[in-house]
C-alpha cells in the first residue's frame, strides 16, 4: 500500500489580525509585500530606503500611504505595528534593535544578522522589550513545511539518519554585487546557505560537530561549501552552496523506514515524494502543492503566521525558535571559519 501524505495545517488569513507593516529595504521586499497583499490580510502601509526615488516608485506599486526619510521615522510612526527589514545583512543588527527600542514586532529577512553573536543580541533584545521578533526564513512556513513536520511526528520513516540539502547558483563575478562584496554580506553561505542548513536544523536540530570544505572568492568570500553536520544522536546532514555552479535545490531525509524527497525548489513552494518498503519493493506517493502560480507567492504565509502569534502574545516563531535561530547561524560562522581558514 502506498504511503499517506497527511494535508497541510494552513492558517485562515480572515483568523488573524490585520497588522500594519513598516517595510525597510525595497529589494526582497517587493516580493514579500507583493504577496502579502496579493494572499493576506496584512498591510505595507510605511516604508522607507535609501534611494529617496525608488521608495517612492516601491510606494506607489504596493499601494503604500507613507515614505519616510528615514529608518528612525518609519519606527517611530505610530500608525505601525510591525517592522519588516529587508536590508543588506549588515545593516539587520542596527534597525532591527531601533525597530524594537521603538517597541515594533520585527520581522528580520534571512539571515537575521551577520553572526550568532549578533543574532543573540537581536533575539534577547526583542524578549527583553516584550515583542515579537522573528527571522523570515518563510519556508517554515510553507504548506509542505507543516506536511513534513507531520510526517516526522508520525514515525513513518523510523529512525532519521541522515538529511541532504542543496541551493547553489552560477553567480558572474562581480566585486561590487552584494553576493560578492564582503562589506555587503557577500558569500554562498549567508545568501544561499541559510537555506540548507536551515533545514538540516529543522529535522535534526543542532549539530555537535561542523565539519566544511569550499572555496574562497577574490573578494574573500566564500565561494562554495560544502559541508557535513554530525548531532549526537548520530544522524549525519550532508549540504552544499554555491555561487559558482548551479546546484539541483533538493532536499531529502532519510530514514530506516523510507525516505522523503522535497522537490526543487525546496525552499518555496514545490511538492513532496514520500518512500517507503524495502529496496526493490518500494512504494511511494508525490504530492505537490500548486496553490500559486510562483513559488514567491508562498511569501505570504510566514506574514499571516507572523500576526497570529503577535494576537497570541508570542514572543518567538514556534515552529522556528530562537534559540535555533542562533544555533544556525553558529553553525554558518563556523562553516566560513574553516573554508577562510583553509
Amino acid at each position: 500500500m502506498a504511503p499517506q501524505i497527511p494535508a497541510a495545517r494552513i492558517i485562515d488569513t480572515a483568523s488573524v489580525p490585520a497588522l500594519r507593516w513598516g517595510v525597510i529595504g525595497t529589494g526582497i521586499a517587493d516580493r514579500f509585500v507583493g504577496a502579502m497583499h496579493a494572499h493576506t490580510a496584512q498591510r505595507a502601509v510605511a516604508v522607507t530606503a535609501r534611494d529617496a526615488e525608488k521608495t517612492r516608485a516601491f510606494a506607489a506599486e504596493h499601494g503604500i500611504d507613507r515614505v519616510h526619510a528615514s529608518v528612525a521615522e518609519l519606527v517611530a510612526d505610530e500608525g505601525v505595528d510591525v517592522v519588516y527589514v529587508a536590508t543588506p545583512h549588515p545593516l539587520h543588527r542596527a534597525q532591527a534593535l531601533q525597530a524594537i527600542a521603538a517597541g515594533k514586532h520585527v520581522l528580520i529577512e534571512k539571515p537575521i544578522a551577520m553572526s550568532a553573536a549578533e543574532a543573540d543580541e537581536i533575539l534577547a533584545a526583542g524578549r527583553e522589550a516584550g515583542v515579537l521578533v522573528a527571522e523570515a526564513m518563510w519556508t517554515r512556513y510553507l504548506p509542505q513545511a507543516d506536511v513534513i513536520r507531520q510526517i516526522l511526528e508520525s514515525g513513518v520513516l523510523g529512525d532519521v539518519s541522515l538529511v541532504r540539502a542543496d541551493f547553489g547558483f552560477a553567480m558572474p563575478m562581480d566585486p561590487a554585487h552584494r553576493l560578492w562584496n564582503p562589506e555587503l554580506g557577500g558569500g554562498a553561505m549567508l545568501d544561499a546557505g541559510v537555506y540548507p542548513v536551515s533545514f538540516a536544523s529543522s529535522v535534526l536540530g543542532p549539530p555537535d560537530a561542523v565539519r566544511a570544505m569550499g572555496r574562497t572568492a577574490e573578494t574573500g568570500v566564500d565561494a562554495s561549501a560544502n559541508v557535513l553536520l554530525s548531532t549526537p544522536s548520530g544522524a549525519q546532514a550532508v549540504l552544499s552552496t554555491s555561487l559558482l555552479a548551479s546546484l539541483p535545490v533538493e532536499a531529502s531525509i532519510h530514514g530506516s523506514g523510507g525516505r522523503l524527497e522535497v522537490l526543487s525548489p525546496f525552499f518555496g513552494q514545490s511538492g513532496l515524494r514520500l518512500v517507503s518498503g524495502a529496496l526493490g519493493q518500494e512504494e511511494e506517493t508525490t504530492w505537490r502543492d500548486e496553490t500559486f502560480a510562483t513559488p514567491h507567492d508562498g511569501l505570504g504565509y510566514q506574514a499571516t503566521a507572523f500576526a497570529s502569534y503577535v494576537e497570541r502574545g508570542f514572543l518567538e516563531s514556534p515552529v522556528h525558535p530562537h534559540d535555533e535561530v542562533v544555533s544556525v547561524m553558529a553553525t554558518i560562522d563556523e562553516v566560513r571559519r574553516q573554508i577562510a581558514a583553509a
